[in-house]
Protein backbone atom coordinates (compact mmCIF):
# COMPACT_ATOMS: atom_id res chain seq x y z
CA UNK A 1 0.00 0.00 0.00
CA UNK A 2 1.37 3.38 -1.00
CA UNK A 3 1.03 6.22 1.45
CA UNK A 4 0.99 9.83 0.45
CA UNK A 5 2.60 12.61 2.46
CA UNK A 6 0.19 14.40 4.76
CA UNK A 7 0.43 17.51 6.85
CA UNK A 8 -1.09 15.65 9.78
CA UNK A 9 -1.22 11.99 10.60
CA UNK A 10 -4.52 10.84 12.06
CA UNK A 11 -3.64 7.17 11.77
CA UNK A 12 -4.52 5.25 14.90
CA UNK A 13 -2.98 1.80 15.38
CA UNK A 14 -5.98 0.38 17.23
CA UNK A 15 -8.39 1.56 14.55
CA UNK A 16 -6.14 0.21 11.80
CA UNK A 17 -5.95 -3.15 13.58
CA UNK A 18 -9.74 -3.25 13.95
CA UNK A 19 -10.08 -2.75 10.21
CA UNK A 20 -7.60 -5.58 9.64
CA UNK A 21 -9.72 -7.81 11.89
CA UNK A 22 -12.84 -7.00 9.84
CA UNK A 23 -11.03 -7.80 6.60
CA UNK A 24 -9.67 -11.03 8.09
CA UNK A 25 -13.19 -12.07 9.14
CA UNK A 26 -14.29 -11.89 5.50
CA UNK A 27 -12.09 -14.95 4.90
CA UNK A 28 -14.78 -17.21 6.37
CA UNK A 29 -18.19 -15.65 6.79
CA UNK A 30 -19.91 -19.03 7.19
CA UNK A 31 -17.91 -20.95 9.80
CA UNK A 32 -16.02 -18.05 11.36
CA UNK A 33 -12.52 -17.86 12.73
CA UNK A 34 -10.87 -18.64 16.03
CA UNK A 35 -9.39 -15.73 17.98
CA UNK A 36 -5.96 -17.40 17.72
CA UNK A 37 -6.19 -17.48 13.92
CA UNK A 38 -7.30 -13.86 13.85
CA UNK A 39 -4.48 -12.83 16.17
CA UNK A 40 -1.99 -14.53 13.89
CA UNK A 41 -3.52 -12.98 10.76
CA UNK A 42 -3.44 -9.50 12.26
CA UNK A 43 -0.15 -9.86 14.13
CA UNK A 44 -1.21 -9.24 17.70
CA UNK A 45 -2.03 -11.15 20.87
CA UNK A 46 -5.24 -13.06 21.56
CA UNK A 47 -6.30 -10.73 24.41
CA UNK A 48 -6.04 -7.76 22.02
CA UNK A 49 -8.10 -9.62 19.41
CA UNK A 50 -10.74 -10.47 22.02
CA UNK A 51 -11.08 -6.76 22.87
CA UNK A 52 -11.37 -5.93 19.18
CA UNK A 53 -13.99 -8.64 18.67
CA UNK A 54 -15.94 -7.36 21.66
CA UNK A 55 -15.98 -3.90 20.07
CA UNK A 56 -17.12 -5.34 16.74
CA UNK A 57 -19.87 -7.26 18.55
CA UNK A 58 -20.97 -4.08 20.32
CA UNK A 59 -21.19 -2.37 16.91
CA UNK A 60 -23.24 -5.29 15.56
CA UNK A 61 -20.55 -6.25 13.03
CA UNK A 62 -19.31 -9.55 14.49
CA UNK A 63 -20.74 -12.37 16.54
CA UNK A 64 -19.44 -15.40 18.38
CA UNK A 65 -20.90 -18.80 17.62
CA UNK A 66 -21.53 -20.17 21.10
CA UNK A 67 -21.36 -23.77 19.88
CA UNK A 68 -17.94 -23.50 18.23
CA UNK A 69 -16.39 -20.42 19.83
CA UNK A 70 -15.59 -19.09 16.36
CA UNK A 71 -16.20 -15.48 15.39
CA UNK A 72 -17.81 -14.36 12.16
CA UNK A 73 -19.20 -11.22 10.62
CA UNK A 74 -22.87 -10.51 11.11
CA UNK A 75 -24.94 -9.87 8.00
CA UNK A 76 -24.44 -6.10 8.34
CA UNK A 77 -21.24 -5.69 6.32
CA UNK A 78 -21.83 -8.40 3.71
CA UNK A 79 -25.23 -6.82 3.02
CA UNK A 80 -23.41 -3.63 2.08
CA UNK A 81 -21.67 -5.46 -0.75
CA UNK A 82 -25.09 -6.30 -2.17
CA UNK A 83 -25.81 -2.55 -2.29
CA UNK A 84 -22.53 -1.99 -4.16
CA UNK A 85 -23.41 -4.62 -6.77
CA UNK A 86 -26.92 -3.20 -7.15
CA UNK A 87 -25.45 0.27 -7.75
CA UNK A 88 -23.03 -1.17 -10.31
CA UNK A 89 -25.91 -2.94 -12.07
CA UNK A 90 -27.88 0.32 -12.20
CA UNK A 91 -24.86 2.17 -13.59
CA UNK A 92 -24.33 -0.56 -16.20
CA UNK A 93 -27.97 -0.30 -17.33
CA UNK A 94 -27.63 3.47 -17.71
CA UNK A 95 -24.42 3.04 -19.68
CA UNK A 96 -26.07 0.43 -21.91
CA UNK A 97 -29.03 2.76 -22.53
CA UNK A 98 -26.71 5.64 -23.41
CA UNK A 99 -24.71 3.40 -25.76
CA UNK A 100 -27.93 2.34 -27.49
CA UNK A 101 -29.00 5.98 -27.93
CA UNK A 102 -25.71 6.90 -29.58
CA UNK A 103 -25.37 3.81 -31.77
CA UNK A 104 -28.91 3.70 -33.19
CA UNK A 105 -29.30 4.45 -36.85
CA UNK A 106 -31.20 7.70 -37.27
CA UNK A 107 -34.64 7.08 -38.71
Amino acid sequence: MTTRPRKTDYTNRAQQRLLQVVLALFADVVQGMAPTALAKAVGCSVPVILRDLDNLATAGLAERDEATGLWRLTQRLPQQSIKVFAALDTAQRRLDEARQRYTRNPG
